[in-house]
This record gives structure tokens, sequence and C-alpha cells, in this order.
């Protein structure tokens, strides 16, 4: 949850917009009050994609739905605009995490929290189901850890039972490692390939790691189709349960009822102690912290839990996987509505680590809170900012971050030999905010004594206009600390931030689709305080566990915050 900008409305339709939930693919979500003060969420869809008829066939596509089911698993929907711009909804509010961001936090959950929550999705699905309509997109971030239950959300692709499985632009929907086969392959979208996206998010709830490994989207879709689901270190019953769910064969699936009858629950899922504990994990900011009397309201986001440093300013960051949680809550869920690759990787895949880096940050799509400076200027044609007092409105990024902390951040690579060889693996924290846009695309290539690191935010190049300018700088770090003046590695555990790249926009080249890409050594070196640098330890140095850390750049070269983490391997 974070403060509104001054560019935000006061008010959608009758609402009063409190805060901002979260942005996505289609549109911003708001935190707004009814006439009567019930707490609603607010999607709007952005001015950018209003004339793309696909774009609000989906918007439309997901008010009828939501309107249409009317269950305990799903959000309400209040209201609706949806024949002139702007183009909004509002549902009832649902506080919590998603069950990717829960995980990420906690690791993966007990095998009978996971029967627990499966007999309740699959009673949802059933629910669902019986109004004639398939969900299609049934995923970890799509299920809301709700006080009083799991809710789904996102039916911006959901459908009638028997529609054609093809979006306009002949992609399968839903995300790849939760599409069942016969929808990849061309087939329908029934109520089978619920119970397969049912199987797979269970899969990844009982082990915390993708259902069908990560990599390319097209990699993961060939594995869903031909290879095992991944259920290694399963309790057996529960194993053979997920596998029966994501059965290659449509008709060898079980029915809702069925898996409510092999899940066995004999108690009520909010009895279960695992799961009452993971909707805190995503409550938001108290409402008494953030702006309720119209834009300007003078509040700054700094590190969880602690006062501001600055007088009549309140603290209430919370963490990125927190605010993940309650940015989709409420049914509107801000995936981008092309196919979307869900790899765990930064934020859904890790287990849980001990204290994390945290410091002050803008809002998560990297603009201004409400009350101090406007957002960047469009660069120019060159792609070079314009800088303080250029009448641009924005400042130039800090040069370069400051190795001014303690870096919590470990990658690992993957444990199946298989994708670790491919480079596959994950960190032990989540990010601490989302970048904006679209989900955050990154590689590592290691080549000889060098390493490619490309980056990107996917489907960038589909806004009609240039985004805002979002400086990220990329941490390269060493399994070990080194000697300043020889390179050489210490016996100790690498806890600085690393070898640092300078900030680069991270949409430099937002119109074609392509990657950003900085190598190693040569376009990184370390700086601390007092202005000192040391360049970048060859690889060969250090063999072993290479972490990659992806910062949100602000204009003081001490304030930066991660987006993104991944890492490669050495020898």
């Amino acid at each position: 949850m974070e403060p509104l900008w001054e560019s935000d409305p006061a008010r959608i339709g009758a609402h009063a917009l409190l805060a901002r939930l979260g942005a996505g693919g289609m549109g911003q979500v708001y935190l707004g009050r009814s006439p009567g003060g019930r707490l609603v969420a607010v999607k709007v869809v952005r001015e950018e994609i209003v004339g793309h008829p696909e774009a609000l066939a989906r918007f439309r596509r997901e008010a009828r739905t939501v309107a249409a089911v009317r269950s305990a698993y799903t959000a309400n929907l209040i209201d609706a605009s949806l024949e002139s711009a702007p183009f909004w909804l509002a549902t009832e509010y649902v506080a919590g995490p998603t069950l990717g961001n829960a995980v990420g936090a906690r690791g993966a959950l007990p095998a009978q929290t996971c029967r627990r929550l499966g007999a309740a999705l699959a009673e949802g699905l059933a629910s669902v189901h019986a109004y004639g309509v398939t969900h299609r997109d049934l995923k970890p971030q799509n299920v809301i850890l709700g006080a009083q239950g799991p809710q789904l959300i996102d039916f911006g692709i959901a459908s009638a039972v028997g529609a054609t499985a093809l979006t306009q632009d002949g992609q399968a929907p839903g995300t790849p490692g939760y599409t069942a086969p016969e929808v990849l392959l061309g087939g329908g979208a029934g109520p089978a390939a619920d119970v397969f996206a049912l199987g797979a998010t269970l899969a990844y709830a009982a082990t915390g790691r993708p259902p069908f490994g990560g990599g390319a989207a097209a990699t993961v879709g060939y594995r869903a189709v031909h290879e095992p689901v991944d259920v290694a270190g399963v309790e057996p019953e529960l194993a053979a349960l997920i596998e029966a769910c994501v059965a290659k064969d449509p008709a060898a699936r079980p029915d809702p009822a069925e898996v409510i009858r092999r899940c066995g629950v004999r108690d009520a899922l909010l009895d279960d102690p695992v799961y009452t504990a993971l909707p805190a994990l995503g409550e938001p900011v108290p409402l008494h912290e953030m702006r309720t009397q119209g834009p300007g309201y003078p509040y700054v986001p700094t590190q969880a839990g602690h006062a501001s440093a600055q007088p009549g300013r309140r603290a209430g960051r919370r963490a990125a996987w927190a605010v993940a949680g309650t940015a989709v809550a409420a049914g509107l869920a801000l995936a981008a509505w092309q196919l979307l690759p869900f790899d765990g990787g930064g934020r859904g895949g890790q287990a849980r680590g001990a204290g994390g880096p945290s410091s002050g940050s803008p809002a998560a799509d990297g603009r201004a809170p409400a009350g101090s400076a406007r957002p960047p200027a469009e660069p120019a044609a060159g792609g070079t900012p314009p800088s303080a007092g250029s009448g641009g409105g924005s400042r130039r990024p800090a040069p370069y971050i400051e190795d001014n902390r303690i870096s919590h951040y470990f990658w690992k690579p993957s444990a199946d030999p298989l994708l670790a060889s491919h480079g596959q693996g994950q960190c032990n924290l989540p990010a601490e905010q989302k970048p904006p846009g679209a989900d955050m695309q990154t590689t590592a290539t290691v080549s000889g004594n060098s390493v490619k690191v490309e980056m990107r935010i996917k489907y960038a190049e589909m806004s009609a206009t240039r985004p805002d300018p979002y400086y990220v700088s990329v941490a390269v770090r060493s399994p070990h600390d080194t000697d300043a003046e020889t390179g050489m590695p210490f016996k100790v555990d690498n806890k600085r931030v690393g070898f640092t790249s300078k900030p680069v926009d991270i949409y430099g080249k937002w119109d074609t689709g392509k990657f950003l890409t900085l190598t190693y050594p040569d376009d990184f070196a370390e700086h601390v305080q007092g202005g000192r640098t040391y360049p970048a330890v060859p690889l060969a140095n250090d063999p072993g566990d290479w972490t990659l850390v992806f910062y949100h750049v602000e204009d003081d070269p001490t304030k930066y915050t991660s987006i993104n983490c991944s890492g490669f391997r050495v020898g």
C-alpha cells in the first residue's frame, strides 16, 4: 500500500480514494471508500490502452464475470464504469498476501495446511464452475489468503465453458507452469484445465518451487505437456493427489468434489495455525497513516516499522511482498493481459531468510509519493534524461550507488541438476518493491571471464507512450568477501552490496522490447563511503554461487531499493 501521487484523482465515481494498492499492465488499483464508508478496491484502466479493443474486452469480461459469480471465494462487484473513459470497476476490499508472496516469504507449507487449502480452493472452483465459468488463470499469484479463507482473483481471461482457448493474438490463455497441456496444444479450457492449475498451485505451495521449473515460457510449457510435476519431498498422499490433478489427460483428472474428498479435511481451514498466520503477511499499513483528505497529505514511506526522521510525517512502508499481497486484493490482479511466465524468481519461489535490506524508497513504481517531487519527465530522443533545472521537472539519478549496508540476499542454483545446468535457481529473499509495468525479466550468461547481464520490463513496448524513466543499478556480488587491494577472497560470506553498474533507465529500449545489456566486470565497480572506488574482481578469483541484485536508484547514492534478485554459478 502506497500514498497517492499528486496526479491521482481524489475520487473515482462515488468513491473517495485513500491510497494506491498496486499497478500493472492493465492499470492502477486504489484503495477507496464508498459513500457509506465501506472499503473498496478500485481498478482503473490506463489511458494508454483505452484504445486497445482486446484490453477493453478483457476488462469488461472481468467485470461481467465478477458480477455474475457470487461465491464465498470471490470478491463481490460493488460498482463499475464500462462504457466510457475512465473505465473502472470496484469490488469489496480483501486484505491479505497472495499465496505466491506468502510462500515466498515463509517457505513451503506443511502437507496438512496444503490439504485444507486445496479443499477450500476446490470448493471455490466448484462454485465458479456452477455459474458456467472457467477461471483459466488459477495460480499462486491469483489466490489471496484472506482472514476468512482464500479468494480467487483475476477473472480477466475467464470464459464460459466451451469457449475458444486462444486469445486474439493466438496465444493460449493462462500462465506457463499452470496452464493445462490441452490448452497449450490449442484445445478447450474447460473445468478440467482449472483442476490442472489447482494441482500445480498446490505443488508450488507444498514445495516452494515452480511446479514445472523456471525458464522461458516455451520451455516451461513443454515440461507441462511432456514431463512430470515437481513433487520431490512432498508427503506421498498429497503428492499422489497433485499428480492426479495434473494428469496429462484431462479425463483422468478428478473433479473438484473428488479433490475435496481426497483432501480428507475434518476441520475448518481457519483452525489451521499455519494458515491463520499467513494473512498477517499481507497486512496493509494502518489506514490512519494514509492520506484521506485529498492530494498533498505529507506522508513519506520509510523503513518498515520506524518513524520518519522528518517532523510531521509518518512512517509506514512495508516489505514489498506484503504490499504486493494487498495490491491484488479483492479480485483485481494486475497481471499484464498477455501470456505471462511465472518462474518463481525474485518473489514467489524463495524460501524465507533472516532479515533483509531496507531503505527509504519512492512508490513501488518509481514515482514520487504525493507531496514530493513530480515524476521524472520523458528523456530526450537520445535517451538522456533532463537534468535538474532543465525544465523537465526531473533530476538525474545518482551516478552510482554506495556500498553502505549489509545485503542479506544470497542466490543458490536449483537442486534439480538439469535446471541448475541451465542457470536456474532462486534467492532467499523477496525484493523490496515491484518495478512498474509488467514483470521484470533478467538473464545472466557466463562466458569465459565475463558475464552478460540483461534486463527489461516485459511488454513495455505495448505502451502507446514512453514510460517515465526508471533507473536501475545492478549489483554483482561474489560468494566471499574480497580484499580490496588484491581482489582475492577471504573465507567469510560476502554481505556487501557488491560491485555495481552505473544506473540505467530500464525503459531505454522500451519501444523495441529488447534487453538492456551490461557486462561484468567491465561495467562494474565498488563505490564505498567517501567516494572511494574499487575495480570489480575477476570471476576466477572466487568460484561459486554469485548473486545479482537489481536496485531502483534515486538521486542520492545511499538511497536505493531492491526490485529483483537472481544469480549465476562460476566454476
